[in-house]
């Protein structure tokens, strides 16, 4: 369950209110109306998943700063993190920078960013007879294999 206040909790429901207006069906505009009732009463579990959806499209698009500011969208960026997608991508990160700590005080030998699909990434880093390979797309920062 995350808690909801402040200007967090007015962005979020400000935004949720919005897709639910635009909503065409009614099992969409179930799910939103219930997403709405959770952020109305300052925390969400259930829609939790749907509210992410949101605030990332609403972040992507530069709605949010546009609608709210730079402090909306800074709101929104601290929701996002504390939610389940958020808190995985925080620790994708982790693993990543552990990863690479392994590599600290090596000579950097190559360096290398391959594309592998729209959006998606491949940097290839060669240190010390080590590689360590992390894919970047829009789930996050993850290793992908790390070699000697």
């Amino acid at each position: 369950m995350t808690a909801l206040q402040g200007e967090a909790r007015e962005v979020a429901l400000a935004e949720s209110q919005a897709v639910l207006a635009m909503a065409r069906d009614d099992a969409t505009r179930d799910r939103f109306a219930e997403l709405v009732a959770e952020i109305d009463e300052g925390e969400v579990a259930d829609g939790a998943e749907l509210l992410e959806q949101v605030l990332e499209l609403g972040l992507q698009a530069g709605r949010i700063r546009a609608y709210y500011g730079p402090g909306g969208e800074q709101a929104a960026l601290k929701t996002l993190r504390r939610l389940p997608r958020g808190q995985a991508r925080a620790e994708s990160a982790r693993e990543v920078s552990e990863a690479l700590s392994s590599l600290e005080g090596k000579v950097l030998e190559r360096v290398s960013v391959a594309a592998v699909a729209p959006g998606s990434y491949t940097l290839s880093v060669h240190a010390g007879g080590l590689e360590i390979s992390v894919r970047l797309d829009a789930v996050g920062a993850r290793v992908g294999s790390v070699a000697t």
